[in-house]
């Protein structure tokens, strides 16, 4: 049964992340520099969130705002759910269902 820890093997454990401060603007390019789709969101050590491509699309693109003058804080998933290493990928499934 493959595990998260499995998956971070194959995939590395490197996680980039950004403040709930900075800009959205900064946050897409850091995913399009990393050819990622998604930062965590850190304030300090401590995780607040998570940013997405999708949040921006749905947050920013289709309520007009401006990525430079909004802050991550602004359209972050708060409070996201996280998964341990020794989870199955199907209780993660489960999880995101």
């Amino acid at each position: 049964m493959n595990t998260v820890r499995h998956i971070l093997e194959d995939k590395g454990r490197r996680v980039w992340s950004i403040g709930p401060n900075e800009s959205v603007y900064r946050a897409i390019e850091l995913m399009d520099r990393h050819h990622i789709g998604a930062l965590v969101v850190l304030e300090g050590e401590r995780l607040v969130g998570i940013i997405t491509e999708r949040d921006y699309a749905r947050k920013v693109i289709l309520k007009g705002k401006a990525s430079k003058d909004t802050p991550v804080r602004d359209i972050m998933t708060k409070n996201p759910v996280c998964a341990t290493p020794g989870r199955t990928v199907e209780e993660c499934m489960a999880l995101m269902t």
